[in-house]
């Protein structure tokens, strides 16, 4: 008899959530991380002697309370201050947007009265029609086949909340989900810097430019869970990158997860159609009855499951989801702060962005598509240590550079050798030594992980930190693909509970909630 009813595998967000609703609701749960350290997307590396950083978990992502609620998970402070995001300008002038919406007017007024006036009640609809995503996003995803009378108050409790959102909202909804986010800002505002603000979050994370339809649902995705007044997401939690993560293992471990950590999955055994466990790298088999993935769809379901389980067109579906990674980083150990005149030096702390246009983003969104890197990148970047001391050494300091965009294929078949990484950390050092003289002569040390490293690091398909592109055609049912986005899967005893699956990525442990309800649900039957 095996010791385990289930397996969850990986321990991030989502693995953790998972497994300790399901210790929860009785299932003898083992939980399995292939890395030594628990956080998946959110581990932390020390890439020079003494220096850490979380680039893929610079934003927290949004917990919803009634999952706290429900697993003990006690409330995770966020960092205080509403200072924003800061887009520069020009070298000596800059542009912050405070989460104070009557704050950002003020400063967007010496560049423009009508779009300062226009401000607050922008923001305010942002936030409102990002509302309704989180009550959709709370629920499994719609039915389109709903006969059940329990499917249908579902439904009907989304409709009210649809309703909730006003008449004119309502509208703005349907309009804004398939708008690109270049459109909705040309809709409200006339200042440059202020539209490519609205624009970085619309783009993040994803390789179309945001002249591309659908970015507009891009922005109020990110924007799930985040305060009144901000248009770049989350706010960080005081007490480091990690907080969440040992919060839910607590909670796990409380309920009776077993944990073990790294202890690769090398595949999925399935026998009459039905999961039987799990074999293990080292070849050590661990029977169990159910298994939730919290690994990206295709990882699972192509790497670790014999296709001959699998339904041709269900496995063409799968091979087709575009994950499509655009997003490189580039990580600084600096042995003092870099000066950016007209800054403030805690603004350092919050994400600066060092495009000025939307222009330049598209134009930047042009090169990926032909498998290069811009001359003139997407640059976002922020100064962790400045929230949490413990990321860098005494006195030192850690700088994170996102950049867009940097395609996961290269043309003619390139390949991310050391002379293209090296050539891409360059062109974002000397983007941030335009606006910070000076800059390089305070880096001891530099990596520059691209799309490729990300897959290696974390597991991610083609270096894709959402699992799957948030296109318009892979989200809510069609999350991960058409007819299969809730959460169980054609092989008996197999779930999806990761980013790749609903509600999607950035929502800590939510598709892993699901995916777990979903597996109670048929253990109740």
């Amino acid at each position: 008899m095996s010791a385990f009813d289930a397996i969850v595998i990986g321990g991030g967000a989502n693995g953790l959530v998972a497994s300790a609703r399901l210790a929860k609701g009785g299932v003898r749960t083992l939980l399995i991380e292939a890395e030594e350290t628990l956080g998946g997307q959110g581990r932390a590396a020390e890439f020079a002697p003494g220096f850490f950083a979380t680039p893929l978990g610079m934003d927290p992502g949004w917990l919803p309370g009634s999952i706290a609620k429900a697993l003990g998970i006690p409330g995770l402070d966020h960092v205080n201050g509403n200072a924003g995001v800061t887009v520069a300008i020009e070298p000596g002038t800059f542009l912050n947007l405070s989460r104070d919406a009557k704050q950002a007017a003020q400063a967007i007024a010496h560049h423009s009265k009508d779009d300062a006036a226009k401000w607050p009640d922008f923001t305010k609809q942002l936030h409102a029609l990002a509302g309704f995503l989180e009550a959709l996003y709370q629920k499994p995803a719609p039915d389109v086949n709903a006969s059940s009378a329990g499917e249908l108050l579902s439904m009907l409790d989304l409709g009210r909340a649809y309703r909730g959102l006003g008449r004119r909202n309502m509208i703005e909804f349907l309009r804004t989900l398939p708008l690109s986010v270049w459109e909705l800002a040309d809709d409200w505002f006339e200042c440059a810097p202020l539209k490519a603000a609205i624009a970085a979050t619309g783009i993040r994370d994803h390789q179309q430019g945001p002249r591309s339809g659908g970015t507009g649902f891009v922005l109020l995705h990110h924007l799930v869970g985040a305060p009144a007044g901000s248009i770049h997401g989350r706010v960080a939690h005081r007490a480091g990158p990690a907080a969440f993560t040992k919060a839910a293992e607590q909670a796990a471990r409380r309920f009776g997860v077993t944990i073990r950590t790294g202890t690769p999955v090398a595949r999925i055994q399935v026998k009459a159609h039905a999961v039987s466990g799990v074999v293990l790298a080292n070849d050590e088999e661990i029977p169990a009855r159910m298994i939730l993935s919290t690994a990206g769809a295709a990882s699972t379901l192509l790497d670790a499951v014999d296709p001959v389980w699998l339904d041709p067109e269900f496995l063409h579906a799968v091979r087709n989801i575009r994950h499509r990674g655009c997003t490189a980083f580039v990580l600084y150990a600096l042995d003092a702060l870099p000066e950016f005149r007209g800054l403030e030096k805690d603004a350092l702390a919050e994400p600066i962005s060092l495009t000025s246009n939307i222009v330049a983003m598209e134009k930047a969104a042009d090169a990926a598509k032909y498998g290069t890197v811009s001359e003139h990148p997407h640059v976002e970047l922020s100064v962790p240590s400045l929230l949490w001391a413990d990321q860098a050494p005494a006195g030192k300091h850690v700088l994170v550079a996102r950049m867009q965009y940097a395609p996961y294929r290269l043309r003619d078949r390139g390949i991310w050798d050391a002379a293209r990484r090296n050539a891409l950390a360059e062109r974002v050092t000397a983007t941030i030594e335009s606006f910070a003289p000076g800059f390089k002569s305070r880096i001891q040390h530099r990596a520059a992980w691209t799309p490729i490293d990300l897959e290696e690091r974390f597991g991610l398909r083609e270096g894709a930190p959402s699992h799957g592109e948030l296109g318009l055609d892979q989200i809510l049912f069609m999350r991960p693909v058409p007819g299969w986005g809730r959460h169980a899967t054609p092989i008996d005893g197999l779930y999806l509970g990761g980013a790749g699956s609903h509600p999607g990525p950035g929502l800590l442990g939510l598709p892993g909630w699901l995916a777990a309800q979903s597996v109670l649900q048929v253990e109740r039957r």
